[in-house]
This record gives C-alpha cells, sequence and structure tokens, in this order.
C-alpha cells in the first residue's frame, strides 16, 4: 500500500511517498514558491535528486506536478497505486484528537478555527482541497499537532488567567509536536517492551518543545496555545514575562503585532547569539570563543534541563528521557551540555556512548538513574501509519 505523507505550508508543499506496511521511503520532495515567482520543486528517489523551476501558481498546480512526476518517473504506474494521503495539521483547536478521515466537514471544522493557527492552517487547508480535487477517490486524512496532547487535564492546559477566557475565546494549552513525540512514545516502548513507561520526550530543533508522558497519556507539554511558549528555541523566545511585551512597546513603539513577531523570528539562539538560528552555527562560534554563542548556548541547554527536571517531578520520577529532532539527534555537544545540567537527577552521560549522530542509540552510564535514549523522529512514517490504519477500515 504507497501512502503519500504531506505537508503544505503557505507556499510550500513537502511530501514522502511511502510504501506500507513495510514502512519504506519510495519518494520524497519539496515543492517551493508556490504562487510565487520562481518557484521549483526537488523530488528524491532511487539515491537521485531532481530539481525542476516551473510555474506553479496554487497548490493545485504543485499537486497535479506532484503527481505527473510520480508517473513519468516511473514511480508509481497510475494514480490508483495511490491508497492514502496523509495531511499534517499544525493545530486541531479543541475538536479533534485524534487522527481522522478528510471530507468536507472536517474542512468547515478547520476553517472555523483558522485564527488558532493563522499563519500555518490555512496553507496546509488549501493543500488539502488540492489534493481531494486531484485524488477524489483515495482516502485522504488529517493528523494534527495537537492531538496526542489531549489527554491533558484541565489542571495543566489551563492558564490561570480569566476563566472565560476559555470558555468564549479556547484560549488554554494546546501543545504541538504531537506526532513526533507520539512516534517517540510508539519507538521506545516497543523497544522497551513496556506499555506503562513514564517518558520525558525532548523534540530538540529549530522549534523545540519537551513532552511528559504516563502509559501513552501526555501529562504535561512545554509549548502553549501557540508554538511560541515553554524552551528556548531557533527564533523564539520560549516563556518569557508577558509584561515585557508593554515596556518594551512604550520604548520603541512597535505595535503588539510587530513584537510577537519578535519573539517568533527574531528571538531565541538567534536573538541572544546574533549569529544564526540554526545550532550548528551558534555551536562553531562558540567552539571559536564567541562570547554570544557561548551564552546561547547555555541558556538553550538550561532551558530545556529545566523542563525536564520539572516533568520528571510532575511524573514522580520518569522512566526514559528520549532527545529527537535535528538537535537531539546530531549534536553530541548539545545532549552533554543537557545531562549536564541533570546531574542532580542521577543522570549521567557516557561521552563514548555519545559520540554520534543520527541513530537509534542509549547514551548515559549503567549507573545512571534515568537511561537517556536517542531516538530519531519519523513524522511522516507516523501519518502513514495512521492513513494507512484508517483507509483499511474503510475498504
Amino acid at each position: 500500500m504507497k501512502i503519500l505523507s504531506v505537508n503544505a505550508g503557505s507556499s510550500s508543499l513537502k511530501f514522502t511517498l511511502i510504501d506500507m506496511p513495510a514502512q519504506v521511503t519510495i519518494a520524497s520532495g519539496l515543492f517551493e514558491k508556490i504562487g510565487i515567482s520562481d518557484s521549483f520543486y526537488t523530488i528524491k528517489y532511487n539515491g537521485e535528486k531532481i530539481r525542476k523551476e516551473v510555474a506553479l501558481p496554487d497548490h493545485a498546480a504543485a499537486v497535479k506536478e506532484l503527481m505527473r512526476e510520480l508517473i513519468d518517473l516511473k514511480i508509481i504506474s497510475s494514480f490508483a497505486e495511490i491508497e492514502g494521503v496523509g495531511h499534517r495539521l499544525v493545530h486541531g483547536g479543541p475538536d479533534f484528537t485524534e487522527t481522522v478521515i478528510l471530507n468536507d466537514e472536517v474542512i468547515a471544522k478547520l476553517e472555523e478555527n483558522i485564527d488558532l493557527a493563522p499563519l500555518h492552517n490555512p496553507g496546509s487547508i488549501t493543500g488539502m482541497k488540492a489534493f481531494m480535487s486531484v485524488l477524489p477517490n483515495v482516502v485522504q486524512t488529517v493528523v494534527f499537532d495537537t492531538a496526542f496532547h489531549s489527554t491533558m487535564e484541565k489542571t495543566e492546559y489551563l492558564y490561570p488567567v480569566p476563566y472565560e477566557w476559555y470558555e468564549k475565546y479556547k484560549v488554554r494549552k494546546y501543545g504541538f509536536h504531537g506526532t513526533s513525540h507520539r512516534f517517540i512514545n510508539k519507538t521506545i516502548s516497543e523497544y522497551l517492551k513496556r506499555d506503562d513507561l513514564k517518558i520525558i520526550s525532548c523534540h530538540i530543533g529549530n522549534g523545540g518543545s519537551v513532552t511528559a508522558i504516563d502509559s501513552g497519556r501526555v501529562v504535561d507539554t512545554s509549548m502553549g496555545f501557540t508554538p511560541l511558549a515553554g524552551i528556548m528555541m531557533g527564533t523564539r523566545s520560549g516563556d518569557i514575562d508577558a509584561s515585557i511585551l508593554e515596556y518594551v512597546s512604550k520604548k520603541t513603539g512597535e505595535s503588539l503585532s510587530e513584537l510577537t513577531n519578535d519573539l517568533n523570528k527574531k528571538s531565541g539562539l538567534l536573538g541572544i547569539s546574533g549569529i544564526s538560528s540554526d545550532s550548528r552555527d551558534v555551536e562553531a562560534a562558540a567552539k571559536e570563543g564567541n562570547e554570544r554563542a557561548i551564552l546561547a548556548q547555555k541558556m538553550y541547554a538550561s532551558k530545556i534541563a529545566n523542563y525536564i527536571a520539572m516533568y520528571n517531578n510532575l511524573l514522580g520520577g520518569a522512566d526514559v528521557i528520549c532527545l529527537t529532532a535535528g538537535v537531539g539527534e546530531n549534536s553530541s555537544h548539545m545532549r552533554e551540555m543537557i545531562i549536564e545540567r541533570i546531574a542532580s537527577l542521577g543522570v549521567k552521560i557516557d561521552p563514548a556512548k555519545n559520540d554520534f549522530r543520527g541513530e537509534f542509540r542509549l547514551i548515559t552510564a549503567s549507573d545512571s538513574t534515568i537511561p537517556v535514549y536517542v531516538v530519531p523522529t519519523n513524522e511522516e512514517l507516523m501519518i502513514a501509519i495512521d492513513t494507512m490504519e484508517l483507509a483499511l477500515k474503510n475498504k
């Protein structure tokens, strides 16, 4: 069964074609600058990579071009080979707590909640409509980044603000990266052959979040009403004192919208280091002695470690800590910095075990109180698994 995992943005469309249930990636690619001049796409398959510049006036054109290329490149022989399309959506709001089959009713509900994720959801919904138009007879699903976190109790997902904000405006913690955290939970639970694990899952990439999981249920997560909350990230500030906004606005004359943009796109590693939002660039500068880069790395590691410690307490003691995503999987230095900062929990790194990139591995010493694993994430595969299961049910 061939499943397309799709992640559409306002001007982009990322896809992975996966053979299920074998879980083998057949092809992947990215269509960029959709609706903008100089649009192009790249497709990887059979160890090769092609790049083409082509006019892509809208997402429907991108989908048609994608399907044409899959045929022309003999990746598939006909559209009938595609038996499911799974769409990633950042925000499902309070209405969607699991993956659902896409239909007009679901689309209408998603459009009602666009104001909860105005930067992300519109592009994704446009991509969904494009695939529904081109592949009308194929089972299509929506996989929500927020869904995995829907098991949180009110004590964790409510903010201590006027209760009517929650009742009238849906203001609450939703959490994000849920598809990744769910994959990590599934992978480590299967590996350790336990379904009752207390897990601290750390998705550390350009965006980042930490999640406390107990027996497959999310207890708490660091991101909040939006992906801006929680740990320090590549360009996002993470948690700050909200009063700062009014103070800086009075000093600079910037609007609330402009300041929120600053917190989302000019803060985090970029804001502190003044060098880059890419942790690799910051790490390189720190090794050369750049003081702000060193400061940024220390702050980054401390923010993550503080959440790990807090969630260890919340869980009553974690059974395992997992590090994943770009930084978690590839930066041995940052992994070491984080673990050094949770030494009070009895966690001890093994430097020899930690010297690698991008693999599933245990990185702690034999006498560490909590084992720490690096678990490469695969959100596209998680989407494909959900889509396959729903497609089979609907046969």
